[in-house]
């Protein structure tokens, strides 16, 4: 006879019948929006290449937003002999939020500006958002009142959720909606003039994770992260998506070389302007844990706005490398942050000049934000260790493409985060712990191997060890694997690796080790060339792949007894030199055969 189930086993299915609806609930309303599904699918993309050209250095500022400051700021930097590949023009540069109509107050001639740039060589950056705005901030933009034009693009359909608003930190108004053709046709038309121009990229500022905090002109006090768009109800990942590959695909129609720069993640150490726990930071990856931007429209990230700052708490240094260490381990490749943060009073010097060293070894190094960065004009060494790091940076553009191409093929990021806390790796080779705090003392952690300081290589240390030492302004905590093969591209003295003569050569840094190889990625898109260090009774060097002019500036304690380069001797003081006080052999080279080099010592 078949037992009678009593009322607690019926109470017990009813109440796990409703703990399923609850968890569904939640999921479909608060996890799945911002996650997406399935989740993590981003995890499994690619990122696409990203051009030679981000990895030199940026410049830009945030206080006159005028072409004039932009010529002035340039003019200064060019008569200090700073690295700038990029200037990037943050708002307002518009009529409107977005309209992408240059302001002629502010750009007069805007066509003859972008055009000089273009032929001086700088490529240009402009920001914008997804937001049709009805209202924006006085003084800040030089049409505050657009409704009329909100309205009109309301009327036409062009908005999510039939036009819902919300207010931003720029003002109030709508997100275009990217599902709709005639929405397309017109930001797409409007965009166009600045395209003519020759636009390189677009800083995609963050708005689209507010999509959905708004229903039919209701703020909700949880985000309610649904609108209606042309195609039917729209999730807030689904709209971050649109944004971000949207408008870096339609870019690259335009330009091949087009990218854009959109936040990976940001404030991932803070809460409140106190630091969070590694709980409660862990938690934060619950809202978006693929980070803002899909990885396969991420050609180059930063992360938001710190302050000229030192520590966690203050949102300075330590901010940035807590959150670009992140981003880093989320997949992102090019990562970097505003030098020495984005907003604050004044500027301390020695926060610049570490700061230029932490984004020497990024993919990004994005000098700007607010304030006036001239250290020149006040403090001359700061000033003189800046400039360093931009040059060295700039250097090291053929390394960082290499290990960037490598990445968009498949492979690791750029940046590798480490144990302890603050340690990365750099490519395969170095081995970085940034300066966050206002000391110079430092500890270091070492794997495994052998490790040379990059700023005096007759320095070893043999890992696994733990070292604590002192870092004077002008260095860093930045280490070499012993047996690296670096490529560089040197222009200038201020490293130490060549000089103005080394302009139209690679510039390859040798530690010879046992067997070790590196295969280049050149940033022209002109091939590769691989370089194979052998050691026996004698050092055996091979190039293969495409030829290149090349200095070959190789560690050795003591001089060569023999140099040969396709078995023919060379001929010292013509072909090679000893450097005895950093000890290196260099040989130069303008053209080669088989490019096989046979060292005797």
């Amino acid at each position: 006879m078949k037992k009678k189930r009593g009322c607690g086993y019926r109470l017990f299915q009813l109440f796990f019948f409703l703990v399923l609806v609850l968890c569904v609930g939640i999921y479909f309303l608060f996890v799945f929006p911002f996650w997406g599904f399935p989740l993590h699918s981003s995890k499994n993309l690619k990122v696409p290449l990203t051009p030679a050209w981000v990895l030199e250095p940026w410049l830009w500022e945030d206080d006159g937003n005028t072409s004039e400051t932009i010529s002035s700021l340039l003019r200064d930097y060019e008569a200090q002999d700073f690295p700038v590949r990029t200037i990037l023009i943050d708002s307002p540069w518009s009529l409107r939020y977005n309209d992408f109509t240059v302001d002629e107050k502010a750009y007069p001639k805007p066509a003859e500006f972008f055009g000089d740039l273009d032929k001086r060589g700088y490529r240009v950056v402009l920001w914008m958002t997804p937001m049709v705005n009805s209202e924006s901030k006085e003084g800040k933009i030089a049409i505050t009142d657009s409704r009329e034009w909100y309205e009109k693009a309301r009327a036409d359909g062009y908005l999510a959720g039939g036009g819902s608003q919300v207010g931003w930190w720029m003002g109030r108004g709508g997100f275009i909606d990217y599902t709709n053709p005639a929405a397309m046709k017109w930001w797409r038309g409007m965009q166009n003039q600045v395209f003519e121009w020759g636009l390189d990229g677009w800083k995609l500022d963050d708005t689209a994770t507010q999509f959905g905090f708004v229903y039919r002109g209701l703020r909700f006090p949880l985000p309610v992260p649904y609108l209606n768009v042309h195609t039917g109800p729209m999730t807030t990942r689904q709209y971050m998506d649109h944004y971000y590959r949207d408008e870096y695909q339609h870019g690259l129609t335009k330009n091949p070389e087009f990218i854009t720069m959109s936040r990976s993640t940001d404030r991932l150490g803070l809460l409140n302007g106190k630091k969070k726990s590694e709980f409660v930071q862990w938690l934060d990856t619950i809202a978006h844990p693929e980070g803002f931007s899909p990885l396969d429209s991420s050609p180059v990230n930063w992360v938001g706005d710190q302050d000229h700052a030192w520590t966690l708490e203050n949102e300075g240094i330590e901010e940035a490398i807590t959150d670009i260490l992140r981003s880093a381990s989320m997949g992102y490749n090019v990562i970097g942050s505003d030098i020495p943060g984005y907003s604050g009073k004044d500027i301390p010097p020695n926060l610049y000049a570490r700061w230029s060293q932490f984004s020497a070894f990024c993919g990004l190094f994005l000098n700007g934000g607010h304030g006036d960065r001239r250290l020149w004009l006040t403090n001359q060494r700061e000033w003189e260790i800046v400039r360093k790091f931009a040059w060295l940076h700039t250097e090291l553009v053929p390394y960082i493409y290499t290990h960037v191409a490598a990445c968009s093929e498949g492979g690791k990021p750029l940046m590798r985060p480490m144990e302890p806390k603050y340690h990365y790796f750099f490519g395969d080779d170095f081995l970085v712990a940034p300066i966050y705090e206002d000391n110079l003392m430092r500890s270091v952690t070492f794997p495994s191997g052998k490790w040379r300081y990059l700023f005096n290589d007759l320095e070893v240390i043999e890992g696994p060890t733990t070292t604590r030492r002192t870092f004077p302004l002008e260095e860093a905590p930045v280490y070499i694997r012993d047996g690296a093969i670096i490529p560089l591209n040197v222009a200038r003295a201020y490293t130490g690796y060549g000089d103005e003569n080394s302009k139209g050569y690679v510039t390859w840094l040798v530690y010879p080790s046992k067997n070790t190889e590196f295969e280049m990625f050149h940033p022209d898109k002109s091939g590769r060339t691989k370089l194979e260090s052998r050691m026996s009774t004698s050092l055996t060097l091979q190039l293969s792949g495409v030829h290149k002019p090349h200095i070959l500036r190789i560690h050795m304690i003591f001089p060569p007894l023999k140099v040969q380069r396709d078995m023919k001797t060379l001929e010292e003081n013509v072909d090679w030199t000893y450097d005895r006080d950093r000890a290196k052999l260099i040989i130069r080279t303008d053209e080669y055969e088989d490019g096989k080099y046979t060292i005797e010592y």
